[in-house]
């Protein structure tokens, strides 16, 4: 199986790690490097030069998908994914976009379209679908164990500068609105994760700031409500500041409570009929690379055709277009 990967970052490093995990032999990895950017802008876009990995790199995309690749996994920046994932559809190569799925929604449209015509499998990279802890939340809603659901609150606060230790945080995607970065598109994972835990959303309003400090020129603080065509009140906080880390969900229903934290992965369900909470801790051996391994080991299975996407490609439209709604929100104070 040979397999195309644009843009080897760490994300992008990470897919062709686990890829080979579970392939092994029988995988052969190329690689495009973007060219024509800024030399900053290439370093975040491009990664590693491939040499560690032994992978061969090409410098255009139509060289790469001349290799005639199964499969191109999108890992460069938001801005930059459209236009390969448009390229790769046309010649019939199944997708892997990393979130967002962009920046905007320009070329979208054309790229459903494409997907439809050619049947291609499109993964969209949330890999907190695959998180135990948030999988066993999902059943628990669906079983109704805390009744109907009447609010839902997520928040994640992370330091920029602590994600990559060792580079100039200033020059990477998540800081630079040239590359589609800011931290509501940054860390859109919960827009994902409450529209599958909680339905679709109708409403949209925000507000967001420049707060950290940081000398970034994209907003870095935000608080966002969505309200659900189920009438669930929702929250999201995220913010590049807070020192130490911290990302946990608690949503409230009418007959209990739901909490999952991702410090230690532990989900909890309160039923005010037995009085008492039911913990899920996480399996042994669970690392956070597991999530990214198990989103793999899906892709691979939904090229095969022995399985339907578990986060398809109208999943990272929509969980898009909340986060450019929140954006719009917060820029106009309506």
């Amino acid at each position: 199986m040979k397999m195309l990967v644009v843009g080897l970052g760490s994300v992008g490093q990470r897919h062709v790690r686990n890829l080979r995990t579970l392939l092994g032999s029988e995988l052969e990895i190329v690689a495009y490097r973007v060219r024509g950017l800024p030399h900053t802008l290439a370093d975040q876009a491009n990664g590693s030069s491939g040499e560690e990995y032994d992978i061969r790199t090409h410098r255009t995309l139509e060289q790469a998908l001349a290799e005639n690749p199964v499969a191109v996994l999108i890992c460069n920046p938001s801005s930059l994914h459209i236009p390969i994932a448009l390229s790769a559809a046309q010649a019939g190569c199944h997708l892997f976009i990393e979130k967002p799925v962009s920046h905007t929604l320009d070329g979208l449209d054309r790229l459903v379209a494409l997907v439809h015509e050619k049947r291609l499998r499109v993964l969209v990279g949330f890999q907190f679908r695959f998180h135990p802890g948030l999988r066993m939340v999902k059943q628990w809603i669906d079983e109704g164990a805390i009744g109907k659901i009447v609010c839902a609150h997520a928040h994640w606060g992370e330091y920029l500068p602590d994600w990559h230790p060792g580079e100039d945080y200033r020059h990477s995607y998540s800081s630079r609105s040239d590359l589609g970065g800011g931290v509501i598109l940054t860390l859109c994972h919960p827009f994902d994760y409450l529209r599958w835990l909680l339905g679709e959303v109708k409403v949209v309003s925000g507000v967001a700031g420049c707060l950290s400090g940081l000398e970034l020129d994209v907003e870095d603080t935000a608080d966002i409500t969505l309200e659900f065509a189920s009438d669930v009140i929702g929250t999201v906080h995220l913010d590049y500041a807070q020192r130490p880390a911290s990302h946990w969900l608690q949503i409230t229903g009418q007959a209990g409570t739901i909490r999952w934290d991702n410090a230690d992965g532990l989900a909890e369900c309160y039923r005010s009929d037995r009085g008492e909470w039911e913990r899920f801790p996480l399996p042994p051996g669970f690392v956070r690379d597991t999530m990214f391994l198990e989103e793999q080991r899906h892709f691979l299975e939904c090229i095969a055709g022995r399985s339907e996407p578990l986060v398809t490609l109208d999943d990272g439209i929509r969980a898009l277009e909340i986060a450019l709604a929140a954006k719009r929100s917060a820029a106009k104070s309506k």
